[in-house]
């Protein structure tokens, strides 16, 4: 039986799909549905790197994106929270803007396997 609650970790080794599914400089939004519960993340790609976060604003614990997949700026160079408008490093999830300044996303281990996004 697997569990409605929110988690905010993944078990390593799940495969979320190929690389080709984020274009270069985009994020996409990831719902997993595992046995202690329903976890929310999301990866950015950058040319050949991977920035994992949980899908989480440390400012209020909601949710970044009022829309599927609309993390980042319009520049594509930071991550933005759609409610209050922090910022945040894609490399580093540390907010530089905003009402949680200095304040950090949780991190989400991925790594590419054969081509394939996995938890890590």
């Amino acid at each position: 039986m697997t569990s409605t609650e929110r988690i905010f970790a993944t078990p390593p080794s799940v495969k979320l799909g190929a690389v080709a599914l984020i274009a270069d400089g985009a994020a996409r939004n990831f719902v997993l549905q595992l046995r202690a519960g329903r976890f929310h993340g999301f990866v950015v790609r950058q040319g050949a790197d991977l920035f994992g976060y949980v899908d989480r604003c440390p400012h209020m614990g909601v949710p970044l994106a009022k829309e599927l997949d609309d993390y980042l700026t319009p520049r594509g160079d930071l991550i933005a929270c759609s409610w209050h408008s922090a910022l945040f490093a894609i490399d580093t999830g540390l907010c530089v803007g905003g009402p949680c300044t200095g304040q950090r996303l949780t991190p989400w281990p991925v790594t590419v396997v054969d081509g394939t996004i996995v938890t890590a």
